[in-house]
């Protein structure tokens, strides 16, 4: 079962090289995408909210949102209501590369399951929501504010 770990692990490197150079053009990187997806889809995100959302830590999310900031595609800005937060909005270079974005993931899906049939894609589809819906209830629950407070 080692194995499986390792296969999800080279196609996710190998989709983000791919997603690389489709924007190779651009000041945006093959990880970066995915940022760019979620920001445009939730515009006020906070960092925190968008770490937990896409399963990065902390410090990686912010070095990525400082890049994308610089880069002019995000602005961020302390919340209103708490100054401790982080609120992150799309710009309009953003919004203006996001079906590319788009389509580039699109493609990267049909590239991988070509060769399957559409019986083959759905089972697939259907296996990795179980494996990943297991994950991300690990990955919840060593996260949870229980968790932080019991160290055992």
């Amino acid at each position: 079962m080692v194995s499986l770990m390792k296969y999800i692990s080279i196609t996710s490197r190998c989709a983000a090289q791919y997603r690389a150079e489709r924007f190779s053009e651009s000041d945006l990187n093959g990880y970066q995408c995915t940022y760019v997806l979620y920001i445009c889809k939730n515009p006020g995100i906070s960092q925190d909210q968008l770490a937990r959302i896409i399963f990065i830590n902390k410090s990686n999310v912010t070095r990525q949102l400082a890049s994308l900031e610089e880069n002019g595609y995000i602005l961020r800005k302390t919340c209103d209501s708490d100054k401790r937060v982080i609120e992150v909005y799309p710009t309009q270079k953003a919004a203006d590369i996001l079906p590319k974005v788009r389509q580039v993931f699109k493609d990267w899906n049909d590239y991988i399951t070509e060769d399957l049939t559409g019986e083959e894609k759905d089972v697939l589809n259907s296996l990795l929501e179980r494996v990943t819906e297991k994950a991300m209830q690990y990955s919840k629950s060593a996260h949870s504010p229980e968790k932080d407070k019991n160290p055992l």
